[in-house]
């Protein structure tokens, strides 16, 4: 029996369904990069193919080199890995304890992996009408019990709001008080890189920074991820993984992408830019209420008329995939994702939500 993964980018079974091919999807249920992968990374792809002969370099020397020089840290913080979801999954195995919390909505996977291995879960509940920000005060309540770990997702996932540097801060001393582990989960600081509370943490005795490297720089095809933690850290989620998770094209494409620093302003200034015209052209419709966000995707409710599967199932004639998000804890069947696509797809994206809802 097949696992059923309750995500977006489900993009080659929904074109199955409708009989065309991927290509002709507008895919805005994952929240990749509109640009594509950067030329560089292409030719870096090709380039390693004779490599394939050989097996992967499981130092990861050349990845973590370009990852200390972009992020002005050690290589000695950084753990490789077969996406951040292999992490997240490595975790619960080599984290003391068996009860955590996670603040929620939040990526699914957390769950998953934290069952997997026995843990008891609980969630914090941030919701939509104090626009997801944390209180903190119940925070420390509710790890005062006796919680081993707290997931926190920075920017937040769906909700793409970005908490300061100084509440991460503020969580983590909570989080020190109460003998809690942070897992903080930066898949998308990408997009607003200094948010990111990496100099922090690689000081921190009971904490770590998981970042994907599909997202902003568009290969999640390839699988590529790492985590950013103290060295002693490091050290123990390097012996976590298999001697060979990375395979060599996804380590090739990983040092290219760090290094195109053309692709990577011109992302930024693009899906700024884009973001802004969604937000624009979603403002008239009454029914429709936007969460502001620092990411690559809109989180947006539906306030009458229709449940968010409705719209996604009115959609897919139009060859267009939005993420319901009802499935999220936290959310309602109102809430939908949908990610900053080309000028293009947004423009038809538009088009048609304004079409469903007359």
């Amino acid at each position: 029996m097949s696992r059923s993964y309750d995500h977006g980018g489900n993009i080659f079974t929904i074109a199955r369904t409708l009989g065309v091919t991927p290509d002709q999807i507008h895919d805005f249920s994952a929240s990749i990069n509109p640009l594509g992968m950067s030329p560089l990374v292409r030719r870096a792809l090709s380039s390693s193919i004779d490599s394939l002969v050989h097996y992967p370099d499981t130092s990861h020397f050349e990845l973590k080199q370009a990852l200390a020089a972009f992020h002005n840290l050690s290589p000695a913080h950084f753990t490789i890995a077969n996406g951040s979801t292999e992490l997240i999954y490595n975790l619960p195995a080599l984290l003391p304890g068996k009860k955590a919390l996670i603040i929620a909505p939040s990526f699914s996977e957390y769950v998953r992996a934290l069952e997997q291995h026995h843990w008891d879960v609980e969630y914090f509940i941030i919701t939509p009408e104090s626009n997801f920000l944390i209180d903190l005060g119940a925070l420390e309540k509710a790890l005062d019990v006796g919680v081993d770990v707290l997931c926190l997702c920075n920017p937040g996932n769906p909700n793409g709001t970005l908490y300061p540097q100084e509440v991460i801060e503020k969580i983590y001393q909570l989080c020190v008080s109460a003998g809690t582990f942070l897992i903080l989960d930066e898949a998308f600081m990408d997009f607003c890189e200094e948010g990111s509370a990496k100099q922090m943490i690689v000081s921190c005795d009971n904490a770590v920074i998981l970042r994907s490297m599909t997202k902003f720089f568009g290969i999640p095809g390839l699988r590529l991820g790492y985590a950013i933690s103290n060295e002693p850290l490091a050290e123990r989620l390097d012996l976590m993984g298999g001697p060979w998770s990375v395979n060599t094209l996804a380590l090739a494409a990983g040092v290219a992408a760090l290094q195109d620093v053309h692709q990577n302003k011109e992302t930024l200034e693009y899906i700024q830019q884009e973001r802004q015209m969604l937000l624009d052209g979603l403002a008239p419709f009454s029914r429709l209420k936007v969460h502001s966000s620092h990411t690559n995707y809109l989180l947006i409710e539906i306030t009458e008329g229709m449940t968010s599967r409705q719209l996604k199932e009115r959609l897919l004639p139009k060859r267009i995939i939005i993420r319901d998000c009802a499935s999220f804890v936290g959310l309602t069947e109102q809430f939908f994702r949908v990610a900053v696509r080309t000028n293009e797809e947004n423009r038809w994206l538009l088009e048609c939500v304004g079409e469903m809802l007359k």
